[in-house]
C-alpha cells in the first residue's frame, strides 16, 4: 500500500496466552516522521479536543475539533479496551533494521506502541520527542532512554547552532520538554479512562509516563555515570 522509499513501517504483534494475536502496522512519513493513518470520519466523543483537553494544549479549538493524538489512537484503544494491564503477552516488534521480542505484561508491551503514535500525531507538545522514533527502541530501560533523549536533544542544539541560533548545552530546555510531556500524559489519561472499559490502555500510558517523571529526576545522576564512558574524550589534548 505504501512505497517503501517514502514511508517507514513498524509492525507490533501481540500474542496472548489463549493464542489470540493482534498485529498493527504503524506507517510513518520518512521525511518528517508523521503518523499516516486511514482517515477516521467518525471519531469517538472522547477524541473531541475540548473533552478532557490537556491543560497545556496549544491547539486552537476553533480549527481543531478533535485531538489528533486521540484520533490516531482510536483503533488501538478499541482493540485493547476490554483487556487488563497485567495480562501476559509475547510482543514482537519488526522494524526495517531488526526484530525485537519480549514476554511481558500488556501494559509494558502496549506503552511503546502508544508512545510512537502519540509523538508522531501532530501534538505540539509531544512533537519534541519525535526524532527518537526514527531509531525506535521498544522496551527501553530508563538508562537507555536517558542516553537517547539527551543525545537527541544535544543534536537538536547542534542544528540550532549551525543555523546561527543559540544552543542550550545545560539541558534546561530538555527539562521543560519533559515537564510539559508529563502534563500531557496526566491529562490524556483522563481521555483513556473514559474510552476504556478495563485498565490496559490507561496503565500503558501510566507506564510510559513513568519515564517522563523519572528522567528529570535521575538524568543528572545518570549523566555523571555516563561520563566515565567518555574518558578518551576528556583526556588532556596534546598540542600538535
Amino acid at each position: 500500500m505504501f512505497p517503501e522509499q517514502n514511508h517507514i513501517k513498524i509492525i507490533y504483534s501481540y500474542k496472548f496466552e489463549d493464542g489470540t494475536i493482534k498485529s498493527f502496522n504503524i506507517i510513518l512519513d520518512r521525511q518528517n516522521l508523521s503518523f499516516i493513518s486511514e482517515k477516521n470520519h467518525n471519531p469517538p466523543s472522547w477524541a473531541i479536543l475540548s473533552n478532557n483537553k490537556c491543560r497545556n494544549c496549544t491547539l486552537n479549538g476553533d480549527t481543531n475539533k478533535y485531538c489528533p493524538v486521540a484520533v490516531n489512537l482510536t483503533f488501538i484503544v478499541e482493540e485493547f479496551k476490554e483487556y487488563l494491564s497485567y495480562e501476559r503477552v509475547s510482543v514482537t516488534v519488526i522494524t526495517e533494521e531488526r526484530t525485537y521480542s519480549k514476554d511481558t505484561t500488556l501494559q509494558v508491551g502496549l506503552s511503546s506502541l502508544l508512545g510512537i503514535i502519540m509523538v508522531t500525531s501532530g501534538c505540539p507538545i509531544l512533537e519534541y520527542l519525535k526524532p527518537m522514533v526514527r531509531f525506535h527502541l521498544p522496551f527501553a530501560a530508563l538508562e537507555e532512554t536517558i542516553f537517547r533523549m539527551v543525545s537527541m536533544y544535544l543534536m537538536s542544539q547542534y542544528f540550532l547552532k549551525q543555523n546561527g541560533k543559540m544552543a542550550d548545552l545545560e539541558l534546561n530546555g530538555l527539562k521543560k520538554i519533559y515537564s510539559d510531556v508529563n502534563q500531557v500524559n496526566i491529562d490524556f489519561a483522563r481521555r483513556l479512562t473514559e474510552a476504556a472499559e478495563k485498565d490496559a490502555n490507561v496503565n500503558a500510558l501510566v507506564n510510559l509516563n513513568c519515564f517522563a517523571i523519572m528522567i528529570p529526576l535521575t538524568a543528572e545522576k545518570k549523566l555523571k555515570e555516563f561520563e566515565n564512558y567518555f574518558s578518551v574524550y576528556l583526556k588532556e589534548q596534546k598540542p600538535d
